[in-house]
């Protein structure tokens, strides 16, 4: 028994074996070193476990005849009948322009200003003048979409608004603009801007305090201009936030908030304020057609991640900055 000596085989094995037992040993005294930082991860990734994960398990009630007698395991299996029913129904078409075309509007104005904004906040010379105008512009941010539906309803009513009573004044008619189908958009966008263009130009500035001060100065002494300055260092120096921002928001074009479009609804301005989100929670909620609201909004959310991956495709292939 003494002269025994393993075969090669069985050595690699046992070589593979203390290999392992290293490994393990080495990955458990970096989780114990870094116990606190995992400690720390562990609250976000519970919430998003439990409030965004497992309720994808109901998702299946958007296939089933869904009755909360039965359950989701107990409802009959019905298919693509929802689906069917939503593609085939008279206001599709409706619902799709409106909901693309506030969050386009909101994209092609929305996107571009915070940067402006950003930018002309970059040039100032006064630090007390920059930081004044930064709180006033990102102030608004923090109330709340009740309260913003209140002021631009302060301004715009018909009866007791200021614009109206400027209108007035000058001898104008009083002028309902909330009832009027083609203000809906631009009052839904431009009050949205207001409120988080100046929380946006945040990030802008802070990517612009990233770009080396030495080129700006290299820049300076070649002669350059303060457009040219903007034009050549500035923007190309931002260019991937800018790009990971825009991919985002593409990847959300189909989530119109219904909140503020609740709020601004009334029924002259049906035709262009209701959007996917606003039908999903009145034939879910108020209508108690849960199955037919889970198919509605599983199209919608099908619908931006393909948008979300085509443009983070095309942002990789063309500029090489990309989500993933």
């Amino acid at each position: 028994m003494g002269n025994y000596k393993p075969s090669a085989n069985q050595e690699d094995i046992i070589a593979q074996i203390e290999a392992n037992r290293s490994k393990s040993q080495e990955i458990m005294k970096r989780l114990k070193k870094s116990a606190g930082l995992y400690l720390i991860l562990l609250l976000p990734v519970l919430y998003f476990g439990i409030w965004h994960y497992w309720p994808m398990y109901g998702v299946q009630i958007a296939f089933k005849d869904f009755l909360p007698g039965l359950g989701i395991w107990g409802s009959p299996w019905v298919g693509f009948e929802h689906f069917e029913r939503f593609f085939n129904a008279y206001y599709f078409e409706r619902l799709i322009r409106n909901t693309l075309a506030i969050s386009f509007y909101g994209l092609v104005v929305g996107v571009p200003l915070p940067i402006i904004l950003a930018l002309m906040l970059n040039e100032m010379r006064s630090k007390k003048l920059r930081n004044v105008v930064q709180t006033i512009s990102y102030a608004p941010h923090f109330i709340s979409v009740v309260v913003i539906v209140g002021m631009l309803l302060f301004f715009i009513s018909p009866t007791s608004g200021v614009v109206n009573g400027v209108i007035e004044m000058f001898g104008g008619q009083s002028v309902d603009f909330l009832a009027d189908p083609d203000n809906f958009w631009h009052l839904f966008t431009w009050s949205g801007i207001w409120q988080s263009i100046g929380w946006s130009s945040l990030i802008y500035t802070a990517a612009m305090a990233g770009v080396p001060p030495e080129q700006y100065e290299a820049a300076y002494i070649d002669g350059a201009g303060k457009f040219r300055r903007i034009w050549h260092i500035t923007l190309p120096g931002i260019r991937p936030t800018i790009v990971i921002l825009a991919i985002l928001a593409v990847g959300g074009v189909m989530s119109v908030g219904f909140e503020k479009v609740l709020l601004m609804q009334i029924g002259s301005n049906l035709e262009t304020s209701e959007v996917i989100s606003t039908y999903m929670y009145k034939s879910g909620i108020l209508n108690a057609q849960y199955s037919f609201s889970a198919a509605v909004g599983l199209f919608n959310n099908i619908i931006n991640f393909i948008l979300l991956i085509v443009v983070n495709q095309i942002a990789r292939k063309v500029g090489e900055t990309s989500l993933w």
